[in-house]
């Protein structure tokens, strides 16, 4: 694993949540976390069928425009009554022209069990793919899994995305009756960040 200790490191994404919390994560190995966003760059188009392709996609791009290591990550949710799909359509399954709707993701994954009989439990999981990225093109790869079934109607009032219908394993509440404390201790991106800092300890 390469050092990171006193560069400066753009994280591929907009969401200003995301990048505060991996600027905190970061701050104790004296990393300089900026972000894509921050610096106005374009989001490239996800053009890959799998997490990491379209990390790499997203790591890549930022590389070639800063010429500065980067971070980036892909995620999504993979059901194995439907093998594997939404995976990396999750949020595709939710756009609508007004903007993303994940009742109806939710919905439609429901009715697709349904309809192809799907057998109890309903299996499936969370997934996060981080890459990250030097210029030079080297990277390094840490993925996050959180295992757990599917429940129908909706259940909770936290979180978001599929979290109304998700039970992680090993717990009988959704990810959305859960304090968002306890889901972000467990979930498949606390997976993968600990993957991350394992490597940079």
């Amino acid at each position: 694993m390469r050092r990171l200790a006193g560069q400066k490191l753009v994280v591929a994404t907009h969401n200003a949540g995301k990048l505060e919390e991996i600027r905190a994560m970061l701050a104790p190995f004296g990393v300089e976390v900026t972000s894509a966003g921050e610096l106005g760059l374009d989001e490239p188009d996800e053009t890959e069928d799998s997490f990491l392709g379209n990390a790499l996609i997203k790591a890549r791009a930022a590389c070639a425009t800063t010429g500065l290591p980067v971070l980036a990550d892909d995620s999504g949710i993979t059901v194995d009554g439907l093998n594997g799909a939404p995976g990396v359509y999750t949020a595709d399954w939710a756009e609508t022209p007004d903007g993303r709707d994940f009742v109806q993701a939710m919905t439609r994954t429901w009715d697709e069990l349904e309809a192809a009989g799907a057998a109890e439990p309903r299996t499936a999981q969370f997934r996060c793919t981080l890459v990250l990225m030097w210029p030079d093109g080297h990277h390094e790869v840490f993925e996050g899994i959180a295992p757990g079934r599917l429940v129908w109607p909706m259940r909770g009032a936290q979180g978001h995305g599929y979290d109304p219908m998700f039970v992680p394993d090993g717990h009988d509440v959704t990810y959305a009756e859960m304090p968002p404390e306890e889901k972000n201790r467990i979930s498949h991106r606390a997976d993968a960040f600990r993957k991350l800092e394992a490597a940079l300890a």
